[in-house]
């Protein structure tokens, strides 16, 4: 009967050369499709979170300009008799102040971020360390 143990030689027998590169080849071909999963992995959890950051920066802006207008008007019509252009100033330089504020943060977030495909790099890197024998 024929011996299905893949690429091995039978017991006994030195594994010829092209046993030995075929079984190479083998190992990189598994490197490569782990490190392929890994980065398909790390593009949904991207995809993922930029996502989720955009649907509640939606919420958020809708939110925050609603109730700016509202707190806006709410101000204009108590002041309306005495200081209306006073009222008008200090807030628009109030909703000015808070827009940089917001933009300083969205700054802060994006430079925070993972950077993209770390994960694969790293285990690329090792890879390579490993068969250059560093």
């Amino acid at each position: 009967m024929d011996d299905h143990n893949g690429s091995r030689p039978p017991q006994g027998q030195a594994p010829s050369l092209f046993d030995s590169l075929k079984h190479l080849l083998e190992t990189l071909a598994r490197i490569a499709y782990t490190r392929i999963e890994l980065l398909g992995t790390e593009v949904e959890e991207q995809i993922a979170r930029l996502s989720s950051m955009l649907l509640w920066t939606i919420v958020s802006l809708f939110l925050a300009f609603t109730a700016a207008v509202l707190t806006a008007v709410a101000v204009l019509v108590a002041l309306w008799d005495t200081n209306r252009i006073l009222a008008a100033v200090l807030l628009a330089a109030g909703y000015a102040v808070l827009a940089l504020i917001s933009w300083l943060r969205v700054k802060a977030l994006a430079r925070g971020r993972p950077h993209l495909f770390q994960a694969t790099l790293e285990e690329l890197a090792k890879d390579r360390d490993r068969l250059g024998g560093r």
